[in-house]
């Protein structure tokens, strides 16, 4: 139940002006000394960004340890980025940008683009999206399409990308998950029976091991490989870690296997910890989060624990009900939780017959309660929150019979959308030439051309070769032959040359240290892109989305940044990569 907390009135001992506004639980765990491991137990609300702020202020300004030998890992770009505004005023701009702060995923490729080459990788690696993967993935299922016909299985692109993910978040090999095949297993095949359980894995293995030499080929990462090849790094060469200190991590039930060896490898030196987290939050199993790495940390560690229970942002009512459900797990670990506002107005639950029921409750729930205001309340002060898009329909109309006024907010993201896609690939192509997915999806972007059929043609005479997609389509566009060269007619070698050539104007006028945005502007005119989008009914919205990406890059560019990192804004974390970074 929610009940008033214990008073934080009486005296204390002299703090730091820094941490005056922290409460006694909040001041003890952001001092506690440190040595050794600390574990704090944070429930929603209770200030744990503030708390975690203020320990990496603590450690700089009061146990000394210099910004570079700290590694922050949050769980979004969203809490990076408000960490780094609050340790600005903590600590300065200077020494919060020395710190190694960002995503698993972010911090990784920060470590991979300095120290990648011990372990094999080129340091112009590009980072390939969840949507260049599946494609990917698609045309390894194509090629085996005849086999798995014969077998009589049916593996979509999807099932496949997500099972690949799953064995990196395990930290499982190609070669290991081969291993498994022999094994017992439980997991259902898309029939159901055990014996189709190995010719189900046999394929997934396949597949697995021809998209890692794919991604080899291009040059590329997936988003998962970052921790794969982040951990590999740290395993084969700890000494690029040597100078780290202290380790702190948000969000601590929500990691990984992978996630968590990386934050043990982070940490080798001096096994200094500081995790944030709770277990009645966690809520990332689908995504191979491990809810047992909170214990494990206990039992590998010499972990001190610190237990945050006052609630500062909900109301006791809201609290209650909150209770009420968590309360229900048996294995849960008992904690008390406890706010200082006012118990509020009960929670409702309204059980509906239908979903048109459902969504005419919301739609006069609205209407009486600004009504029951008296005014105080408007249309704006409403939020309805959707599992999914698709649940809108119903709620859509039963707003508008009610002459409701509402907007959808979400669609496509920044970087999901086609025409910043376009642009980020014609860059990749400029710093990361092997990279076949960036290739694959400007070849005919604007038209010249290359049907489908040719592309694929083509790419499997670059496999057979050897080299990537670019460099053959450069040999191509060099050759003074006028007779078909791999299998490239006239007509696409005329498409090839185009492109060939617009790439290579982007590559020198960066080489002559051209800005982003002046790159982005060439793509537009030398390209034809802008005439290309011109074309779409949606021409001036696509022009704006293009322009605001203009208008990033500049910002990253002043902030010492490069090509490369414009790029990879939409990597790790891309829920919220851009909107947050601005």
């Amino acid at each position: 139940m929610a009940h008033a907390g214990p008073s934080t009135s009486s005296p204390r001992k002299a703090v730091p002006d820094y941490l005056h506004s922290l409460s006694a639980a909040q001041l003890k765990a952001a001092t506690h000394p440190s040595t050794g491991a600390l574990c704090i137990s944070a429930p929603p609300g209770s200030g744990k960004t503030r708390v975690l702020t203020s320990r990496v202020a603590w450690l700089v300004r009061e146990e000394k340890i210099m910004p570079e030998e700290m590694v922050v890992v949050t769980f979004t770009n969203k809490a990076a980025n408000e960490m780094k505004q609050r340790l600005f005023k903590l600590i300065g701009g200077d020494r919060t940008s020395r710190l190694v702060l960002g995503t698993f995923h972010a911090t990784c490729a920060r470590f991979l683009r300095k120290y990648g080459q011990l372990i094999g990788l080129q340091n112009n690696f590009s980072i390939m999206d969840a949507d260049d993967s599946r494609k990917v993935i698609k045309a390894i299922l194509g090629d085996m399409k005849e086999h798995l016909d014969a077998e009589k299985l049916k593996i979509t692109p999807e099932t496949a990308q997500s099972t690949i993910s799953w064995a990196k978040a395990k930290d499982v090999s190609p070669a290991a998950y081969r291993a498994t095949i022999n094994k017992r297993s439980t997991a259902k095949t898309w029939r159901g029976d055990e014996n189709e359980t190995s010719n189900w894995k046999a394929v997934i293995a396949n597949v697995y091991e021809e998209y890692q030499d794919r991604l080899q080929e291009s040059n590329a990462l997936d988003f998962d490989d970052l921790l794969v090849f982040g951990v590999k790094l740290l395993r084969k060469h700890p000494s690029v870690v040597d100078n780290i200190r202290h380790v702190l991590v948000d969000e601590m039930q929500d990691t990984n296997t992978t996630q968590y060896e990386l934050m043990s490898l982070f940490a080798s030196a001096t096994r200094c910890v500081t995790t944030v987290g709770d277990p009645d939050q966690s809520v990332y199993g689908w995504r191979a989060a491990e809810i047992g790495n909170l214990d494990r940390m206990s039992r590998e560690f010499k972990t001190s624990h610190c237990l945050l229970e006052e609630n500062y942002r909900s109301t006791g009512k809201i609290l209650e009900a909150a209770l009420a459900v968590i309360e229900q797990d048996p294995a849960r670990v008992a904690k008390g939780l406890f706010t200082s506002h006012p118990a509020g107005p009960p929670v409702t639950l309204k059980v509906a017959t239908s979903p048109q029921a459902e969504a005419g409750f919301i739609a006069t729930e609205v209407k009486r309660l600004i009504a029951h205001s008296g005014g105080m309340l408007n249309f704006g002060d409403f939020v309805v929150l959707l599992r999914y898009n698709a649940l809108s329909r119903d709620i859509e109309q039963a707003l508008q019979a009610e002459s409701i006024p509402s907007r959808m907010v979400g669609g496509s993201k920044f970087f999901d959308r086609m025409e910043v896609k376009d642009i980020l690939a014609y860059l990749t192509l400029v710093v990361n030439p092997g990279y076949t997915p960036a290739f694959t999806r400007v070849v005919n972007v604007p038209k010249r051309g290359i049907g489908e059929k040719s592309v694929a043609g083509f790419l499997a005479s670059a496999r057979e070769e050897g080299v990537s997609a670019m460099v053959l389509a450069e040999r191509v566009a060099d050759s003074p032959s006028k007779k078909p060269l791999f299998g490239v007619k006239p007509s696409n070698k005329t498409g090839l040359v185009q492109l060939v050539n617009g790439v290579r104007e982007l590559r020198d006028a960066a080489a002559k240290g051209a800005q982003v945005h002046r790159l982005i502007e060439m793509v537009l005119d030398n390209i034809s892109y802008k005439s290309h989008i011109s074309k779409e009914p949606d021409f001036d919205s696509r022009m704006k989305n293009v322009e605001e990406l203009m208008n990033f890059s500049k910002i990253i560019m002043e902030a010492a940044g490069s090509l490369q990192d414009l790029r990879e804004l939409n990597r790790p974390d891309r829920e919220d990569s851009f909107e947050n970074i601005r």
